[in-house]
């Protein structure tokens, strides 16, 4: 029996409107997104006019328009600074502690409360972990150095119970704790509310992938890295993109804050705090550009690689 073929006529493609016309579709989306362009553009972007002064002797009374241009001047006299590798190492070293630490910390007390089965317990851990996030660092500051306080701090009143120490030791004035003490701080204070996201991220994983692999007899500790990890791996991968490329900022508010010692400058001093110390104290206000022109440099370039390698895995900004 001869077969008929039957000719499939092309389905012919849907022409694409304009920008115009999907604008005016979607005009009431639209319109809800336009304050949050005005707010960045108004306070993001016009700024940026500012910049120009890195390449400028600034002067006040003149302004951006009547200032004598320097070229790159500021930029060397900073690579020339005596406390450019100071200030550079401190940075360095800060920021990767608070990455290498306070990357992971959320993510395992999210999938650590993901296992919690008792909800008055797991609510109230939750609650406690969110609560430092809404502190401003004035009142964590000054919660840590009444804690680490030599007249009745709580932490050398219990070492010298323990009889560890034979005389309360000034915490802050020691440069060899400082490190410990920031990042231990940060940690304690943005864990909870950083685990809001994996949270999220974790609930959304299929409950039925879990019941394989109970049938299967894997253990929770297996289960954790054979489906919930590689599940919310995309949020994680996301979120650490974000992380390299603010690797460069090691702090601002809590180092301030912090180390009001001087003795601390040495292990205290990072670009933020430079910045802020050699432009608004001492009105240098184009050397004070230069040096954060460079740290935004260096952190879209961090952003730029960390988003490239990530790519091959699939899971990227853009």
């Amino acid at each position: 029996m001869a077969q008929i073929s039957v000719k499939q006529e092309p389905v012919p493609k849907r022409k694409k409107d304009n920008l115009f016309i999907r604008f005016a579709k979607q005009w009431d989306i639209q319109l809800m997104v336009l304050p949050a362009l005005a707010l960045i553009f108004i306070f993001s972007y016009i700024p940026m006019y500012g910049i120009l002064m890195a390449f400028q002797d600034y002067n006040i009374f003149k302004g951006m328009g009547d200032s004598p241009w320097a070229g790159l001047k500021h930029f060397r006299m900073f690579f020339e600074s005596p406390e450019f590798m100071n200030v550079m190492r401190n940075t360095i070293v800060i920021s990767l502690l608070k990455f290498l630490i306070g990357f992971p910390a959320p993510i395992i007390l999210a999938l650590m409360l993901n296992e919690v089965r008792h909800m008055f317990f797991k609510r109230l851990v939750q609650t406690v972990s969110y609560l430092p996030h809404f502190l401003s660092w004035v009142i964590v500051s000054g919660f840590v150095i009444s804690l680490l306080s030599t007249d009745n701090g709580s932490v050398n009143i219990l070492l010298m119970k323990l009889n560890l120490i034979e005389e309360p030791i000034n915490f802050l004035s020691l440069p060899e704790y400082f490190w410990t003490i920031l990042v231990t701080t940060g940690v304690w204070k943005e864990i909870g509310f950083s685990s809001i996201v994996y949270l999220a991220a974790v609930a959304g994983v299929d409950p039925h992938m879990y019941e394989a692999a109970d049938m299967d007899g894997a253990s929770k500790f297996r289960q954790i890295f054979t489906i919930t990890l590689p599940s919310i791996m995309p949020v994680v991968v996301i979120f650490m993109i974000l992380a390299i490329g603010n690797l460069l900022t090691a702090g601002f508010e809590d180092i301030l804050l912090l180390a009001k010692n001087p003795v601390l400058r040495e292990v205290s001093d990072v670009i933020d705090t430079y910045v802020y110390r050699i432009g608004i104290e001492n009105s240098r206000f184009s050397y004070a550009t230069a040096v954060g022109l460079f740290k935004a440099v260096i952190s879209v370039m961090l952003l730029t690689i960390a988003n490239l390698i990530a790519r091959r895995s699939g899971n990227s900004l853009w």
